[in-house]
């Protein structure tokens, strides 16, 4: 009897197909934007929680962990301390370390932040799922007042390699205090990467010691001018960094490493696991992974009431269909299995057009959305989240069913199979 009426619904659908191709339609749209908007928030989440990978430890002064994470990693705010570079050569020295990259902040572009580092930053540096830094244009720096930008640097200020620039000192838009006298060259472009190195201008560590030769207390020395050229020919080797990114030869030696680095007795230094800070850091700043989880439930539930509404306003022109069914003996339970299979049926056919619509749409516009926005969204196996969306859009269609059914039940046979006038 199942599959009689499960043929009879078929049937039955397939002679309303225009109408209801509408609302098939709407279930797949429904369902496409519940996959898209779920994806979205997971890749964003895996994106922010990637914005460095690859690297152990990240050492700075003493401070919160969350915020030695900001400015080493994203760049925001200011350390409360510089550490000596003599700390940073006997963190190359400790056993199990493999390479040490120094960091060092606190000029500007426009805006953008500057990044002082050596040339292994380019080697070891990763991002995403353990992703090299690559080049769009141009090469790492290679003479003093060379300058690598991020992708966003060279895109919003339409930057191209050769150009020169002048940096800034101190954070900001203001740019109060120019290093007019020692401007920089583009020598490359990085690919874009979604992440905070986008917004960075890179330079060598040897150029921001350059930049500060005669400048001190954050101002210029008045009367002292040491032009590009002379500044050449000075010892660079700078006296402080900001903070070091720290790879291992191995990640089961991370927390010896980390406990030899908390308890260095050169200067009060602190490791941090940057997994663990940027989980921290999420719980901060991740309130809008909710507002897209409760957008995700909205749009469900709008989908339902519309396919709900639907079934409810075709009753009317299914009125004599029912009363027949009934005049030959259908049961209740015949009525209720035929219109929930049928409205089982319309949601099945919205869910997998609406996966494989969002199947396509990753595949034809993610290099495009990586390329143009740094929003990395992959095509994975559904999460169980998505599973979850998926199984509960399925038992909402079926049950938006149940009570435009219980209604038809109720049509009297005069009702259906009364000629009108």
């Amino acid at each position: 009897m199942t599959s009689f009426l499960l043929g009879l619904a078929w049937r039955s659908a397939w002679s309303r197909r225009m109408t209801l191709a509408l609302v098939v339609c709407s279930i797949a749209l429904s369902t496409f934007m519940l996959l898209g908007v779920e994806r979205v928030r997971t890749d964003v989440r895996d994106s922010f929680t990637s914005a460095v990978s690859g690297t152990d430890l990240i050492v700075g002064a003493r401070t919160g962990s969350v915020q030695l994470l900001l400015y080493a990693v994203f760049h925001v705010g200011a350390a409360t301390n510089n550490i000596r570079w003599s700390s940073v050569q006997a963190l190359q020295q400790q056993r199990g370390v493999a390479w040490v990259v120094p960091l060092s902040l606190g000029d500007s572009h426009r805006g953008f932040p500057v990044l002082a580092t050596s040339t292994d930053y380019f080697e070891h540096f990763r991002h995403g799922d353990r992703q090299a830094l690559r080049f769009q244009s141009g090469q790492r720096f290679a003479d003093l007042f060379d300058a690598v930008l991020g992708a966003e640097v060279a895109d919003r200020l339409g930057y191209r390699l050769g150009q020169r620039i002048t940096l800034a000192h101190g954070s900001g838009d203001l740019n109060l205090a120019e290093h007019a006298d020692k401007p920089f060259t583009v020598s490359g472009i990085l690919a874009r990467t979604g992440t905070p190195v986008d917004r960075t201008v890179h330079i060598s560590l040897e150029a921001m010691e350059a930049l500060h030769v005669d400048w001190m207390g954050g101002a210029p020395i008045p009367g002292l001018r040491i032009g590009p050229d002379d500044v050449r020919t000075m010892n660079l080797r700078p006296q402080a960094v900001t903070a070091a990114l720290v790879g291992l030869d191995s990640r089961a030696a991370v927390f010896s490493v980390q406990r030899r680095i908390n308890t260095f007795e050169g200067e009060p230094l602190m490791a941090i696991l940057p997994g663990v800070a940027l989980d921290e850091l999420w719980e901060v700043v991740g309130s809008g992974e909710k507002a897209l989880l409760l957008m995700s439930g909205l749009v469900a539930l709008v989908s339902m009431a519309g396919l709900m509404s639907v079934v409810l306003a075709s009753l009317n022109e299914r009125r004599r269909e029912l009363a027949v069914l009934r005049a030959v003996g259908a049961s209740l339970y015949h009525v209720l299995l035929l219109l929930a299979l049928e409205g089982l049926l319309m949601t099945l056919a919205g869910i997998a057009i609406g996966t494989a619509a969002m199947a396509a749409v990753l595949l034809a516009l993610g290099p495009w959305l990586q390329a143009e926005f740094g929003l990395t969204l992959h095509l994975a196996q559904p999460t169980p989240m998505q599973w979850l969306l998926l199984g509960g859009l399925l038992a909402a269609g079926w049950f938006a069913s149940l009570l435009p059914a219980w209604q038809a039940y109720r049509l009297s046979l005069a009702d259906g199979l009364s000629p009108r006038i």
